[in-house]
């Protein structure tokens, strides 16, 4: 059960209103690696976890968070699209003329025509936010490392936008999201070391003996493409303590494929006369 609270996690008040810079923030808000990713992929893997409640409850504090850093994004981008030029929308809308949208530059216009000069579910570029953006599998190894890369773009995302633009307010409330995410980076990253001292580092763990045997499998680079730079990478210690190995020849073992080919007709291949395929296609229609 959520309770909301009419305060704000962190001040979202910008110097002024600034329609470009408010689709900017839309993708830190509705992007694939924005706020609304970030609470129902937590949220949900919280809601499935189930026999651990010291990930459960970290999963659902970030979720139940993320929440409030999505507030926070929504009222800013209200706040940054106050004052915009609503009769020249307008005027667009009616005429759409290139010289008006010119003027408009670089708004949202779905800032305008879809949420009332409101903020949106979307990326900076209109595109609705998926449910295809979250994962949450039951296996928290797997999880905890989709949440660090989550994070990790998150992070990159928020650091651009705020060396995008000079608003002292806008720069205040990206700073915070900046420390929060460096927090959620370090506390699943921890988890991650936590969980594959429990079980390894593959995923998922337990499967070894199904997997095709020999370390030319399981832990050699082969060299699929131009270059030797990855062959570094020889002798180095992999995380479940096995040397790594490099192969600038590998394995083809799967020989040429034997393939039988489907019916002609399936295949629309034309033979050597291809009136006969007109010939054929007359009959079927004809029922002969």
């Amino acid at each position: 059960m959520y309770i909301r609270k009419s305060k704000l996690q962190y001040h979202a008040k910008p110097e002024k209103s600034n329609p470009i810079l408010a689709r900017r923030l839309q993708e830190i808000l509705g992007g694939q690696w924005g706020e609304t990713t970030g609470m129902l992929a937590y949220t949900l893997q919280g809601w499935n976890t189930v026999g651990n409640e010291k990930y459960k409850d970290l999963l659902l504090d970030t979720g139940t968070e993320e929440i409030g850093h999505m507030e926070m994004l929504a009222t800013m981008i209200n706040d940054l699209l106050r004052d915009a030029p609503t009769d020249t929308i307008e005027e667009f809308a009616r005429t759409s003329d290139p010289a008006t949208a010119a003027i408009l530059g670089g708004m949202d216009p779905q800032h305008a025509f879809v949420n009332g000069l409101g903020a949106g579910l979307s990326d900076s570029n209109g595109n609705p936010w998926s449910a295809n953006f979250i994962t949450s599998s039951g296996n928290l190894l797997a999880d905890m490392r989709f949440n660090v890369v989550r994070e990790s773009q998150a992070r990159l995302q928020v650091s651009r936008n705020f060396l995008q633009t000079e608003d002292k307010g806008v720069r205040d409330m990206l700073s915070y999201l900046m420390a929060r995410e460096t927090q959620h980076q370090l506390q699943f990253l921890k988890a991650c070391e936590e969980l594959e001292e429990k079980y390894g580092p593959v995923v998922p763990h337990g499967t070894q003996d199904l997997q095709k045997q020999g370390k030319e499998f399981t832990h050699t680079l082969y060299n699929f493409s131009e270059g030797e730079a990855s062959q570094a990478l020889e002798g180095e210690t992999a995380r479940d303590g096995n040397k790594f190995h490099y192969s600038s020849d590998p394995i083809m073992a799967g020989g040429e494929p034997d393939l039988t080919a489907a019916p002609e007709i399936l295949r629309n291949t034309p033979p050597e006369d291809p009136n006969t395929t007109v010939e054929e296609g007359r009959r079927m229609l004809e029922g002969e």
